[in-house]
């Protein structure tokens, strides 16, 4: 595999706001699949406060190369002012899932 694979964390405020950001960055092939996580809690500082939240986290899969265009994409859709986006080099994984990450993220 030559291309970097890349594990990438959000979170949503709702499930369908998660369905339909997870949908349109799989439709732009910014990425091969996008997984909803059960609801969870978050406390965070927001402007001086102590918040806390409910959202639907987002694991995404992608590639170094498609990641601008996710980063473009999920801003776009994301609700948030500032919306987490962090991504994660994968080191190691099943060689043809990987491959399947790359393939799906390419422009077709």
């Amino acid at each position: 595999m030559n291309e970097e694979v890349l594990l990438v964390l959000t979170n949503l405020p709702d499930r369908a706001t998660a369905q339909r950001v997870a949908t349109a960055l799989v439709e732009a092939r910014a990425a091969a699949c996008v997984t909803m996580l059960a609801e969870c809690v978050s406390v965070y500082r927001w402007q001086g406060k102590i918040e806390t939240a409910s959202e639907v986290p987002l694991l995404i899969k992608t590639t170094r190369a498609a990641y601008p265009l996710l980063e473009t994409t999920l801003r776009a859709h994301h609700p948030y002012e500032l919306p987490e986006i962090v991504a994660v080099p994968v080191s190691a994984g099943l060689p043809a899932y990987l491959q399947w990450v790359a393939q799906q993220t390419q422009a077709s």
